[in-house]
């Protein structure tokens, strides 16, 4: 028996450390390694720079036309694989030439690849933007996409310029839409800010300050937008007019003109206009008639005239009869 007993309190004591110990362990146990960030691209550093790809956020290159400009794009592969990137350029034309459109990254490795951008004799001064795109995933590689933006500016007197276009307003519903188009007519990238007013014919419906558009242009670039009018006037004549200002001196504007009406009201006077012509043509109709066959009554006026008239060769009446014997006594 007691030899039993031994037994069972050693087997207690040991559960009760397994039990205390398991907490223990699993805490002490290492977290398992985050994985490895996959490859990346961005402007290289400069020279005698620390090796760090972001120091600068993107590439901003400034030259007057003709010139010719260099810098490096950064591959960084902290993979354990290799990886193989494709590179093309989103700025106009062939202003960007890069050394290689393929680049293949060992594991652990940052590559550099040269680039150069040639400014056009004939190119506008003003600001011109794109990116460099990186897509990986070819050759078993690693996937993804990445974009470095390329800011470039071509120095030289620069023009603000914008306009207006195509303004229409039509109703939806109990709301009124606005729509117009935007066009940078300069050679410099645009901010438009837009200012909305709207004047019946009992005075102003509609004020709205000027406001910053969520928009940038480019030079040359046109944009559609839209702009909503809640509650716009039931029945009115209005000229809507948008003007529209950018830095430098753009500034741009347009008018429409919008009728309202309600169905009812426009039905109504339809209606209206149309019975009024209904009944002025029947009056018309009737006095044209009239007077192609006369009046009632004018056939009996005109026999009852004609026989109170001597005919041609009757018998004369009292007066020629008087004159013919003051002749006769005469004679």
């Amino acid at each position: 028996m007691p030899f039993r007993t031994r037994t069972a309190v050693s087997g207690a004591i040991l559960a009760t450390a397994a039990v205390l110990l398991c907490p223990a362990a699993a805490v002490a146990r290492p977290a398992a390694a985050p994985a490895p960030p996959g490859w990346s691209a961005a402007p290289a550093p400069g020279d005698g720079a620390e090796p760090s790809a972001q120091d600068r956020p993107h590439f901003y290159l400034e030259g007057a036309p003709g010139t010719v400009m260099n810098d490096r794009l950064s591959l960084s592969n902290p993979t354990g694989r290799a990886v193989t990137v494709r590179l093309r350029s989103s700025l106009p034309g062939s202003w960007l030439t890069l050394a290689s459109k393929e680049v293949k990254v060992p594991p652990r490795t940052r590559a550099s690849v040269p680039f150069t951008v040639t400014v056009p004799r004939g190119a506008a001064p003003g600001d011109h933007s794109g990116a460099l795109i990186a897509t990986g995933g070819k050759g078993g590689g690693a996937g993804g996409r990445d974009a470095v933006p390329v800011h470039l500016r071509v120095t030289g007197p620069t023009l603000s310029a914008l306009t207006v276009e195509d303004v229409s307003v039509s109703g939806r519903g109990g709301t009124a839409v606005i729509r117009y188009t935007l066009v940078n007519r300069g050679n410099t990238v645009l901010a438009p800010r837009l200012a909305v007013r709207a004047d019946g014919l009992f005075g102003p419906v509609l004020r709205r300050a000027a406001r910053t558009l969520p928009v940038g242009l480019r030079p040359g670039q046109g944009v559609d937008l839209t702009e909503e009018w809640p509650d716009p006037p039931a029945l009115d004549r209005v000229d809507v007019r948008l003007t529209v200002t950018a830095g430098g001196g753009a500034h741009g504007a347009a008018t429409a003109t919008y009728t309202a009406a309600p169905w009812g009201a426009v039905t109504g006077t339809v209606l209206l206009l149309a019975a009024g012509a209904g009944g002025l043509a029947v009056v018309r109709r009737r006095r044209r008639a009239q007077a192609v066959n006369g009046a009632p009554g004018a056939d009996t006026a005109r026999t009852a005239a004609d026989e109170a008239r001597p005919c041609e060769g009757g018998r004369p009446d009292a007066a020629d009869q008087l004159a013919s014997t003051g002749s006769g006594a005469r004679s």
